[in-house]
């Protein structure tokens, strides 16, 4: 079910105010994707990316196209692990 624009709003706007926020919401991301939950973990991790940095942000951090990690992180995308001198 596709989260309505006011749910993404309030993530949005709670994450900038509260940094236990947006430690607990990629804490779960990952957790999700270690437990093997990878459909959550994604979209928490899409939550996260989009209250936090944003997609373009993302992209000039990890110097991969904004395009490609939204695919990633998308229902059907694959995420992969890479390392990249922006870290």
């Amino acid at each position: 079910m596709p989260l309505t624009h006011d749910f993404k709003e309030t993530i949005r706007a709670r994450a900038q105010r509260e940094p236990a926020f947006r430690r607990a919401l990629l804490r779960e991301a990952v957790e999700c994707i270690l437990n093997g939950d990878l459909a959550t973990g994604k979209a928490v991790l899409r939550d996260d990316v989009n209250a936090t940095v944003g997609f373009k942000g993302l992209e000039r951090r990890t110097r991969i196209p904004a395009k490609s990690l939204m695919r990633m992180l998308g229902p059907k995308g694959v995420p992969r692990g890479q390392t990249s001198p922006a870290f």
